[in-house]
């Protein structure tokens, strides 16, 4: 066999990268639970002072320290031997609520890994793996990923783009948050329009228990509700508005849920679908967005449908041409 030296060097030095990458995840989510990097951003220091700042061991920080630097995830002062965040980095890294906080990805690629096993054996066998049987970092870190895209999107550009939907939910409107997961989409909305009442749904109980909580924490309880039900047949039957917030792509029975939004609609009412962006051809997708999708989908979303009825696999990169098919269907 003939190999072509420089092909393979290039193929080698992409594999250094993805390794120094997946090394570097589990240093990042360690990070983020002993407030590293929201101690970083209060200003640079050496180990021993983000020691006696975070209440931690100064050589195991100087270790994470210099795995971060190499990184590029904190800045490095060869002169003062001190470490930093930049604005850029404490942005991303140490500010929970910003747009772009990253750590909660870091949580799901961790579900992933210790989700290896079943997956092995998921795909020896073709059944399926539901969402519940994760790992609860799981659901913590897409909650934590997906939450600032919301907070940022949801009620500033989404909302106002759907003709009608900002005036009845600024008028007092009733809306249900399908596969709301740990209630983020729910109480953001709940928080901008104090005229409307919200009901979220998912099917996995331990996310509405946490739904709950989080709502009383936000002072919105009394307008933002959750309850245990699936998409194809959660009760109700008068809603202004339906949303489905990055879990259409998860469903078994896609087209059943689709067509129960229809008959749990107002006659004027509307269905609002969030799905992560793909265009509709694979070679379009063979990109590093589509390159985390279709990981991820590799060890969630298509797992998780097929432990549903009908086993739909739509997969997370779907495509609108696909999604629209099976909203038209239903």
């Amino acid at each position: 066999m003939a190999i072509n030296e420089q092909k393979l060097n290039d193929f080698m030095g992409r594999f250094v990268g993805d390794l120094g990458a997946v090394m570097h995840a589990a240093t990042v989510v360690v990070g983020d639970q002993l407030g590293l990097y929201k101690a970083l951003a209060n200003g640079p220091c050496d180990a021993d002072e983000l020691a006696r700042r975070t209440s931690t061991d100064a050589r195991y920080l100087r270790e994470w320290l210099s795995a971060q630097a190499a990184s590029g995830y904190v800045e490095y002062d060869a002169r003062t031997h001190m470490f930093g965040l930049s604005e850029e980095q404490a942005f991303a890294l140490a500010e929970e609520g910003s747009p772009a906080f990253v750590p909660g990805a870091f949580q799901i690629a961790v579900a992933q890994f210790k989700a290896i096993p079943k997956i092995v054996q998921a795909m020896r066998t073709g059944l399926g793996l539901g969402w519940h049987e994760h790992d609860a970092s799981l659901f913590h870190g897409t909650e934590r990923f997906f939450r600032p895209g919301y907070a940022a999107n949801l009620v500033s550009t989404w909302i106002p783009a759907l003709d009608g939907a900002e005036a009845k939910l600024k008028a007092g409107a009733l809306v249900a948050d399908v596969g709301c997961g740990h209630g983020a989409s729910t109480i953001i909305m709940a928080q901008a329009y104090p005229a409307s009442t919200f009901v979220g749904f998912d099917y996995h109980a331990p996310s509405v228990k946490h739904a709950r909580s989080a709502a009383e924490q936000a002072g919105v309880a009394s307008r933002g509700s959750f309850e245990v039900a699936r998409a194809q047949d959660f009760p109700g039957n008068s809603y202004d508005l339906v949303t489905m917030f990055d879990c259409l792509h998860d469903m078994g029975d896609a087209v059943s849920a689709a067509a129960h939004v229809r008959v749990s609609l107002n006659s004027d009412g509307i269905w609002l679908i969030v799905e992560p962006f793909a265009n509709d051809s694979l070679e379009e997708n063979l990109n590093p967005v589509g390159r985390i999708y279709y990981s991820a989908s590799t060890f969630i979303c298509t797992p998780a449908p097929r432990a549903q009825e009908v086993g739909a696999c739509l997969g997370a990169q779907a495509g609108e041409a696909r999604l629209r098919d099976v909203v038209m269907e239903g």
